[in-house]
């Protein structure tokens, strides 16, 4: 009888340890309709041998995401072993001296025009210890250009500007030179920058070295700034912990991050790891991967749920600098009638009282704010329209 219980206690120990928890299937973040990019430092693929292969298919197959941008990839040999056992998949990592950057993508489902590295020569070196890979790919009939990154690592925190061997300063460089390609080779076009950028986002002005980019807030937007504004249980690098996977888009994808399904997230593989962080630490990276979803489909995902009566209109559109916003009301209640930006963002309010049912009509001046996308987002007795509208000066 004690020997049974032995038995049956080893049993539950060993069932235990070897417990899936969630399944990485739960991880899917891709979708028929959209695109998808993710950013992934995988350091130094693979980390555990056949272990790491073993597990990042698993991981690839269930995100189920269009183009993974990837970074440190250390086995050429293994990551084509990989790449031959992922059905859906094609990868890319030539480079004109090996940079540890990749790209992991689905031909059916996005068309590569062409691939190729910036700031390739010996004098960019300090900037960009791996030269930045671009890749031109269409998804249906829309062109988009992504350039994958990886940055110099660790620093003091301290941005001494001119010192080319302090570590944020390089990193400063580089992104001035990334801006700077994009609005000299890439105006008008959709392009999402990427990578382990290797600092984080919120820091002061001073020791900031995206400054230059976070301060143009009409032609750039980092993604994830939400995601590093919040809590640390979201972040990429749990290690340290800090939030250092970037994804950065242009103004020509602004609205579309706001359309329908679009949506960017750090997935938390550990979570659905048996043995959690320690477990994903110790056998595939140190990076969490961080993703977006774009929803290139005309339909806002607000227009989804439009009440009947409030046929919340504006004339003319696109407009500049005003425009005039009509509603109608079919009962009394509580109205707010707000102006939002590109990033979820409230510039004004033009109506926050108690209205009677009727019509409506409020205007709006726009002189102060730059060209773009805007939302005009009516509530009253519970429900909710929003109205997509375009300043062009």
């Amino acid at each position: 009888m004690r020997q049974s219980r032995i038995l049956v206690l080893l049993l539950v120990v060993f069932a235990a340890t070897q417990s899936p928890g969630q399944t990485f299937e739960e991880l899917e973040f891709g979708t028929d309709t959209t695109f998808e990019v993710a950013t992934w430092n995988i350091e130094w693929f693979p980390k555990d041998g056949q272990t790491t292969v073993d597990y990042v298919s698993q991981i690839i197959e269930a995100l189920d995401v269009d183009l993974i941008a990837m970074q440190e990839l250390d086995d050429t040999d293994m990551f084509d072993q990989m790449i031959a056992g992922l059905e859906d998949y094609v990868g890319y990592y030539e480079s004109g001296w090996f940079a540890g950057l990749a790209y992991i993508y689905k031909p059916d489902a996005i068309t590569i025009n062409d691939i190729y590295e910036i700031y390739t020569t010996e004098e960019y070196w300090g900037a960009f210890p791996r030269s930045p890979m671009v890749m031109d790919l269409n998804f249906g009939d829309e062109n988009i250009f992504v350039i994958n990154n990886h940055y110099k690592c660790c620093g003091d925190g301290i941005l001494d500007h001119g010192n080319d061997s302090d570590e944020e300063y390089r990193r400063y460089v580089a992104n001035e030179l990334l801006k700077q390609y994009v609005d000299v080779n890439l105006p008008g076009a959709k392009v999402i920058v990427l990578g382990d950028l290797n600092d984080i986002l919120t820091d002061a002005a001073a020791n900031n070295v995206f400054q230059m980019i976070l301060g143009d807030t009409e032609n750039y937007l980092f993604a994830d700034l939400e995601i590093e504004q919040g809590g640390s249980s979201n972040w990429s690098y749990p290690t340290w912990p800090s939030h250092l996977d970037h994804i950065l888009i242009t103004n020509e994808l602004f609205g579309i991050l706001e359309n329908g399904s679009s949506a960017i997230s750090t997935i938390k593989v550990d979570e659905h790891f048996p043995g959690g962080w320690p477990a994903y630490d110790g056998h595939v990276s140190d990076h969490r991967p961080v993703a977006m979803r774009l929803d290139f489909s005309p339909l806002s995902a607000v227009d989804a749920f439009v009440p009947e009566g409030f046929d919340l209109s504006s004339h003319p559109n696109p407009f500049n600098p005003k425009t005039a916003i009509s509603y109608e009301l079919l009962d009394d209640g509580f109205v707010n009638l707000s102006i939002y930006n590109s990033r979820g963002q409230v510039v004004d309010v033009l109506v926050s009282t108690d209205l009677t049912g009727g019509q409506y009509r409020a205007e709006w001046d726009a002189s102060g704010l730059p060209s773009g996308p805007y939302f005009a987002r009516l509530t009253a007795n519970g429900l909710a329209e929003t109205h997509k509208i375009m300043l062009i000066k």
